[in-house]
């Protein structure tokens, strides 16, 4: 077990009874800002955890540490309220195909386990940035690689080859071939991971880009399940399958825009998986067009030699900037029966194009009054279901709704973060893309749950090391977790 503290010693300070940190009274209602979806009033109670890991630090196996924003879930039975006020736990966070500023990279799935501490600060007084990273407590504990049925190892390089579909598994991206012999088949699956979740039995499933496919790994971390979605999200060029995410096929996910966001109802056995924007035949090869993107559902009940059945898909209105553009989707998180939240962005902060971020939100949506296009002609990728962006007026969207803005300049305050200049630490990083919720367990609230999110920094750091060989990214972007209270009603 790997602690962070040691290398970040200006927060390693004892806090006295007068600091700040001692008021864990409750949530300071002032704090509190409400949303009402489906006759419910959800209520956001405000930041009360903040948390880094720095930029240059490395897992066990010797690469940097990076990108685990992209997919986050509690350790199941881990988290713990102590006698001190404080909450303990483990997080399980998934990177994507690692540090790929300058192309793709043969990077090796995998998640990592992090524990934590939780002092939940709940004073509308602001707090340092060294004394904020006290309110969650962070230790590198473990990291787990992930392979393919056969035993191979998985890969992150562009999903440039194809494999035919064999045993009950369809046709899989593979990696494209590489230099010094660019005719050499690789025969390896390519993931480009995003989404995340954990199951009783210890198996997992993880959602990809590339597919956009979702795959369930058994607990030794071999695959053993797929899910191909409609023929209307598989990629195709010229009537052919294509992975790559170098560029937008014909028909199909958008490229870098495939199943960011996976989720599940457990009771119900039901999985949740929807793409970050709109397939391209539905508006998404422009950002203006890509609004209306799509959720689907299966059937997870059946034992994993019989393929999931697809039960439902909806289409999801997504939030647009004030130029008009689409914000894709990073991540959802069932809350109830029809209602999720769902996490959307722009991508300025730090480590992003521009300082000044517009728009994060953990929002909420209701697909209650939502057409189910689940076996209709918009399975089909012939069949638009937004044409250039305008939604067919035979389907009803789902309710979107804001919620928790991440860029609240009172709440970012609090905790010695700010959005815009200066482009420094403190900044706010840009991509935020993972929600995990656990109950609080306080008796007076039983609705009330902790909201975590961490972001995708991207690998960047000035003193990397990926797959064995050394970087610099030119910027260090640490990885930053918050945690919020919020207050999650059902029916």
């Amino acid at each position: 077990m790997v602690s962070l503290s040691f290398l970040l010693p200006l927060i390693c300070v004892v806090v006295s009874r007068a600091s700040p940190l001692a008021a864990r009274a409750g949530p300071d209602p002032s704090l509190a800002t409400f949303a009402t979806v489906a006759g419910l009033t959800f209520v956001n109670k405000g930041l009360v955890g903040f948390g880094l890991i720095p930029a240059n630090f490395t897992d066990s196996t010797g690469d940097t540490f990076g990108g685990v924003g992209s997919a986050i879930a509690l350790q199941r039975g881990s988290f713990t309220a102590n006698s001190d006020g404080t909450f303990s736990g483990s997080l399980v966070v998934q990177p994507d195909r690692g540090f790929n500023v300058d192309g793709t990279v043969d990077y090796q799935g995998r998640q990592h386990q992090i524990d934590f501490v939780l002092s939940p600060y709940y004073s509308t007084a602001a707090l340092s940035f060294a004394s904020a990273q006290q309110t969650l407590k962070l230790t590198y504990k473990s990291t787990f690689l992930y392979t393919e049925r056969n035993g191979t190892v998985t890969t992150g390089l562009d999903a440039g080859g194809v494999r035919a579909a064999e045993s009950g598994f369809p046709t899989d991206p593979l990696a494209a071939p590489q230099m010094p012999i660019p005719s050499k088949k690789d025969n390896r699956l390519t993931l480009d991971l995003e989404g995340l979740v954990l199951n009783a039995d210890g198996t997992f499933w993880v959602s990809d880009e590339y597919g956009p496919y979702v795959y369930r790994f058994d607990a030794t971390g071999h695959l053993i399940q797929t899910i191909q979605p409609p023929d209307a999200i598989v990629p195709m060029t010229d009537g052919d399958v294509d992975f790559t995410g170098e560029d937008d096929p014909d028909t199909g996910r958008a490229a870098n825009n495939g199943f960011e966001c996976l989720t599940v109802d457990e009771s119900t056995n039901t999985l949740w998986v929807m793409l970050q924007s709109a397939a391209i035949q539905d508006g998404g090869n422009k950002k203006k067009n890509s609004r209306y993107t799509r959720l689907l559902s299966y059937d997870i009940s059946s034992p994993s030699t019989v393929t999931p059945a697809l039960t439902a898909e909806y289409i999801v209105p997504l939030p647009l900037d004030s130029g008009g553009d689409a914000l894709g989707a990073s991540e959802i998180s069932f809350v109830s029966d029809n209602i999720f939240l769902v996490l959307a962005r722009d991508s300025n902060g730090h480590g992003g194009d521009d300082t000044d971020s517009e728009y994060k939100g953990i929002d909420l949506i209701d697909i209650s009054a939502a057409t189910n296009i689940s076996g209709s002609k918009f399975d089909s990728h012939k069949n638009a279901v937004s044409s250039k962006g305008k939604l067919d007026s035979s389907v009803a969207p789902a309710v979107y709704t804001p919620f928790v803005s991440l860029v609240n300049t009172t709440q970012l305050a609090r905790f010695g973060l700010h959005d815009g200049d200066p482009d420094d630490s403190t900044l706010i990083d840009a991509k935020w893309e993972s929600i995990a919720l656990v109950s609080v367990g306080d008796s007076q609230f039983p609705h009330d749950f902790f909201l975590f999110t961490v972001a995708d920094n991207d690998f960047l750091t000035t003193n990397g090391i990926s797959v064995g060989q050394p970087y610099d990214a030119g910027i260090d972007v640490d990885t930053q977790f918050m945690v919020w209270r919020v207050t999650l009603p059902t029916k």
